[in-house]
C-alpha cells in the first residue's frame, strides 16, 4: 500500500503543525518531546513522521525520504528550495530576520557608503543577499548558536538572526536596526512525490489550505 511521509522538526514547529494535521485527520500516536523514537506513526496506517531537525527538513524531502515535510522560509533561503515544490505558506512559527547591534553603536556610520562591517550569522544566503542589495562591503562569519554573543566579545560588529520577541537581543544589550524579511513555515512537498501520489497527497495539501490562519 502507498504511503505518506512527513518530515518535521521538534519544538514551536511541530507543535504549531498538530491543528493542521488534525484538520488532516492525523494524529501523531506519539509525541517527540516525551519520545525518543524519529520515525512517529499516526491513526492513519499510511501516514507516518519522521522527526529530523529544522535545517535537514528539505534534504529529506528534496530527495524522497520524505514525501511532504513543514519548514521555515529562512531555512528554505539557505537550502535553495532546488527540487521542492512550495505550495502553501502556513502562517506558523513566525517570526523576522533582522540585523542587531550592541547598543550604542553607530550602525548607519558604519554602513555608509565606503564602510566595512563584520556580520556574524548561520544566515549567510539571506546576509549576503541583503547587504549586497545596499551596496555594502561585509564580512561574514558563520556561526551555529549564539549569534548574540559575536558582538559582545569583537568577534563581528553586527549579527543577522531570528527575532520573535527580541526579549534574548534585550537580555544581552543589543537592539535591532534594520528588518530583513518576516518568516514564517511553509509546506515543501517533493515533486515526484506530488506526480505519484497525487491521490493520497492532495486531500492533505487541500486540508491544510484550509486550516491555515493568517
Amino acid at each position: 500500500m502507498s504511503s505518506i511521509t512527513l518530515a518535521l522538526s521538534k519544538g514551536r514547529i511541530f507543535e504549531e503543525t498538530l491543528p493542521l494535521l488534525a484538520a488532516a485527520g492525523i494524529v501523531p500516536t506519539d509525541n517527540p518531546e516525551s519520545s525518543r523514537k524519529l520515525i512517529i506513526g499516526t491513526n492513519r496506517p499510511d501516514v507516518r513522521l519522521v522527526i529530523v531537525r529544522a535545517t535537514d527538513t528539505p534534504t529529506y524531502v528534496q530527495y524522497g525520504a520524505a514525501d511532504l515535510g513543514i519548514a521555515g522560509k529562512d531555512v528554505l533561503l539557505e537550502h535553495g528550495g532546488a527540487g521542492l515544490y512550495q505550495p502553501l505558506d502556513l502562517h506558523i512559527a513566525k517570526c523576522r530576520l533582522c540585523v542587531a547591534v550592541q547598543k550604542g553603536f553607530d550602525y548607519v556610520a558604519a554602513t555608509r557608503p565606503g564602510g566595512r562591517i563584520r556580520v556574524a550569522t548561520k544566515y549567510m544566503n539571506a546576509a549576503k543577499a541583503h547587504f549586497a542589495g545596499k551596496g555594502m562591503h561585509v564580512d561574514l562569519i558563520k556561526l551555529y548558536g549564539s549569534m548574540e554573543l559575536a558582538p559582545l566579545v569583537g568577534l563581528a560588529d553586527a549579527i543577522v538572526d531570528l527575532v520573535s520577541t527580541g526579549g534574548t537581543l534585550r537580555a544581552n544589550n543589543l537592539e535591532e536596526v534594520e528588518d530583513i524579511m518576516p518568516i514564517s513555515s511553509r509546506l515543501i512537498v517533493n515533486q515526484a512525490s506530488l506526480k505519484l501520489k497525487r491521490e493520497l497527497l492532495q486531500p492533505v495539501l487541500d486540508a491544510f489550505a484550509g486550516a491555515i490562519r493568517p
